[in-house]
């Protein structure tokens, strides 16, 4: 589980295909002593196991699946990517609830710099945009973002300078592509209601019949 506050940015040092899987290789600052193998990061909003370590660097087995589903595919020896370790109970929750269970693929339509903030249009499939909502928040490679506005297949975001300087959205530009993951909430919600509909799930003839009502 993770908040959306990026730690630090980190530089690919090393992509190795095996097969249709890869094992990536991520330089950082994230503090050495403070990261054990096992560990989970967020990887660009993807939540990543800590499978080997070396001086400055950490290792990540990458699947098929994340390959196949994520804008992972894109990533080369050089690429920045966001780094964020996962939450502990103890921490201040300043983002929102990120799994790093990535939705979907969404590109960049548009880049506006209005007054030193930036302002991003993100194009993604249509299938997808219900799970947005205006002023809710949305994870875009990791990073926790307030939703400005919604259409049937795009949202629009306000990225302002701190954020920028912190993040890889300081170099975004037009076509590029950003992992995507939505309110996990609206997902539950969603399911919940659908299994109702069914006669599964929470309904309110379960609770009746088990004291609740």
């Amino acid at each position: 589980m993770f908040t959306g506050l990026i730690e630090t940015i980190g530089t690919v040092a090393g992509i190795e295909k095996r097969g249709a899987a890869a094992r990536l290789v991520i330089q950082s600052s994230l503090p050495a002593g403070e990261v054990s193998l096992g560990d989970s990061i967020a990887v660009n909003g993807i939540c990543m196991t800590v499978v080997g370590m070396e001086a400055g660097t950490h290792a990540f087995d990458v699947s098929p699946e994340t390959l196949e589903r994520t804008a992972f595919r894109n990533l080369r020896r050089g690429s920045l990517v966001n780094l964020e370790r996962s939450l502990r109970l103890s921490d201040r929750l300043g983002g929102h609830i990120v799994t790093g269970h990535v939705d979907c693929v969404a590109v960049v339509a548009e880049r506006r710099v209005i007054s030193g903030n930036v302002t991003l249009v993100f194009r993604l499939p249509r299938q997808y945009a219900p799970y947005l909502m205006e002023k809710g928040s949305v994870a875009v490679d990791g990073i926790s973002l307030t939703v400005n506005s919604v259409g049937p297949e795009d949202f629009t975001v306000n990225i302002i300078p701190h954020t920028a300087s912190r993040t890889t959205l300081q170099d975004i530009r037009s076509g590029n592509e950003v992992n995507i993951e939505t309110d996990i909430i609206g997902k539950y919600v969603e399911r919940l209601l659908a299994a109702r509909k069914e006669g599964e799930g929470i309904t309110l003839d379960l609770l009746a019949k088990n004291g609740f009502l």
